[in-house]
């Protein structure tokens, strides 16, 4: 639960904050143990827009979670400790109320002994992704701590590069689609009805192309409102099916890797993934079989995400990772398989892994660049051959009465 009270601290300063507690007298205790005379303390009541949230621990995003680790790697380095270094900290966060909770309640268990991977488990304020804590815990009893916070800051900040990239460059393109499908149906359902009055009154036959963009604006403008209902209801049930059944899911994946190069794009930017974060598993010290379960965990693709989850399974059984690649139903790039074997034989594995993260990041990056710029022109054309049919089916009547 979280507790919110007023009270003085040493200093005879007034003090405003929450804390989580499992019980109002835990709550309590923990404001003693930081010298604080508190004046009222009572449980925060969730508020409308934490109703609306269907999860109560805060998402944090990647660019913050990045900061956050370089931010205390750095002060880890020059000898201050956890607990000073997350008070230091919690100066950085007076607007974000859930990122400075998290940094108070972190700070009281470290401050009760805790070590700082049980204080990340034990915590309920953020939601933090599984292999950033395994890579605390792991690197915490080897003494690696600050190197593995700033690995980890590289990698998720590199996440939120990509993604932002992606993001960029496919806003455009979404940006043309979504304006050029406006554009045709407010012809179809508004101005092409226009003009077919003057076709009425034309005692002679219509042009073929005339009569099909006749047609399609008389379906639009009867139909308008049921065809905004069946979209409306379409990509509800999409989003609800995705979010709720892993099977509709696992096929709409399965369906996205087998698009031309679509496909490709996707399955390269997993795999690049996947070896980037087993390569700062198996360098921070974490078991290979623990390293390949935790790295396919951050996968979005279910069934690369199955694949590998299948597969450490079997690398419990003694059995090599490429093995169990290769055996698999699923057929990802071979050239990534027989880089692993390379690595099991030569025992370079995280070597091998962190070469094809980045031999897959490049790769995606160009091919990404090229898609786009065929993209654009493509649009134009469509948007431009659109609209020119229809003004043309519009205009072939009146030419062929001006003929006549």
């Amino acid at each position: 639960m979280i507790f919110k009270y007023k009270g003085i601290d040493s200093t005879g300063k007034t003090v405003k904050e929450k804390l989580e507690a499992i019980s109002l007298e835990e709550a309590k205790s923990k404001i003693k143990a930081k010298n604080i005379i508190y004046q009222s303390i009572e449980e925060d009541s969730a508020s409308l827009f934490d109703n609306i949230d269907f999860t109560r621990k805060y998402k944090i995003s990647a660019k913050e979670l990045s900061a956050l680790s370089r931010e205390l790697s750095m002060y880890i380095r020059s000898g201050i400790t956890i607990v000073s270094a997350l008070k230091i900290i919690q100066s950085h966060y007076e607007q974000n109320k859930k990122m400075k909770l998290f940094l108070v309640t972190v700070s009281t268990h470290l401050d009760e002994g805790k070590d700082f991977y049980t204080a990340l488990e034990t915590q309920s304020v953020i939601e933090l992704p599984e292999f950033f804590k395994h890579s605390i815990k792991v690197s915490e009893n080897g003494g690696l701590l600050d190197d593995v916070l700033m690995e980890l800051s590289r990698f998720l900040k590199e996440q939120d590069k990509i993604n932002k990239e992606i993001k960029s460059a496919l806003s455009y393109p979404m940006f043309m689609v979504i304006v050029s499908l406006l554009m045709i149906s407010f012809m179809l359902t508004f101005v092409v009805p226009q003009i077919t009055g003057i076709f009425e009154s034309m005692d002679q036959e219509l042009p073929t192309p005339t009569i099909v963009v006749i047609a399609i604006g008389d379906f639009f403008s009867n139909n308008f409102t049921a065809i905004l209902g069946f979209i409306f209801i379409i990509i509800v049930s999409f989003s609800i099916m995705m979010q709720k059944s892993y099977s509709f899911k696992y096929g709409v994946h399965k369906i996205l890797l087998r698009m031309p190069l679509f496909g490709e794009i996707i399955q390269k930017s997993e795999l690049g993934r996947f070896a980037y974060m087993a390569s700062l598993l198996t360098r921070s010290g974490v078991p290979f079989v623990q390293t390949v379960n935790l790295s396919a965990n951050i996968l979005n693709n279910l069934v690369i995400k199955e694949l590998f989850t299948d597969a450490s399974k079997t690398v419990v059984e003694g059995k090599l990772l490429s093995k169990a690649l290769n055996d698999s139903n699923t057929k990802i790039d071979y050239a990534f398989i027989q880089s692993i074997a390379l690595g099991e034989e030569t025992s370079e594995v995280e070597n091998v892994l962190t070469n094809m993260s980045e031999l897959y990041f490049d790769e995606n990056r160009d091919k990404i660049s090229t898609l786009l710029t065929l993209l654009e022109p493509a649009l134009m054309l469509f948007v431009g051959g659109s609209i020119g049919f229809i003004v043309a089916a519009m205009l072939l009547p009146i030419f062929s009465m001006s003929i006549q």
